[in-house]
């Protein structure tokens, strides 16, 4: 699901085309497109059943969750978590300093998630022009934040929802299928490693524009977690705000 406000933004296959002054914004659709040709180079690691299992799983997700995210026009659900370091932060507090632009993500250990957060945070200068702050969420624990923060230098806030509290919310939570969790440990990834014990979790990746009013003004939820929000499309909604 992508949704933005229509006659601000203009949407072709899931990418933004912008105006001028936001061209020398980063692409995370390029990006990611240059990413995926460089894996291309290499022997896949998934066998036939593996690749079976991711799409089945994906397949299923999309049944689950035909409408991620919550709609246009809504009122965002308040929330306190913890960011990395153990602070409270307060989503209607953030608000009454400016625009919030609200990003879930799945963990420090998805090439996806990563490449956005780059994105984004080469992009925080042009979202403080609109007084504007970024907060992601993830199910991750802190201290897997913490090591993340540290090494990508991120200038944002990195929450941990730990009890699934806004991913649920927000309507972006589900459970990994338990043959995709085998899929995933058997190539390395412990997805409770990073959430902590029996919380195979995540959230569909999404990012909604949220004004001082607490109103939802932008929207991109897709259960392809390849797909994200362009930060030239957050832009053009703080324009509005």
């Amino acid at each position: 699901m992508k949704i933005y406000p229509g006659l601000l933004v203009v949407i072709f296959l899931g990418s933004f085309i912008g105006c001028a002054k936001t061209d020398n914004l980063p692409n995370y659709q390029q990006q990611r497109d240059a990413f995926l040709q460089e894996r291309m180079k290499k022997p896949s690691p998934f066998t036939a059943d593996d690749m079976r299992v991711m799409k089945t799983a994906g397949e299923k997700l999309a049944k689950q969750l035909p409408e991620p995210g919550l709609k246009l026009g809504s009122t965002a659900p308040d929330f306190t978590l913890l960011n990395a370091y153990g602070k409270q932060v307060t989503l209607s507090h953030a608000l009454k300093k400016g625009p919030v632009v609200l990003v879930f993500y799945r963990g420090a250990w998805c090439p996806f998630c990563n490449l956005h957060l780059h994105a984004l945070q080469k992009s925080l200068a042009m979202f403080k022009n609109y007084n504007a702050q970024l907060i992601t969420i993830t199910p991750q624990k802190p201290d897997k934040s913490v090591m993340q923060l540290n090494k990508d230098k991120f200038e944002f806030e990195v929450l941990s929802d730990l009890n699934n509290t806004a991913m649920k919310a927000y309507n972006m939570l589900y459970k990994l299928d338990d043959e995709l969790v085998r899929v995933y440990k058997k190539h390395g990834l412990d997805v409770e490693d990073f959430n902590g014990k029996g919380r195979n979790v995540l959230p569909v990746p999404g990012t909604f524009v949220i004004d001082m009013n607490g109103i939802i003004r932008g929207v991109h939820a897709d259960v392809n977690y390849k797909e994200r929000m362009e930060p030239a499309a957050i832009i053009e909604i703080l324009k509005t705000l």
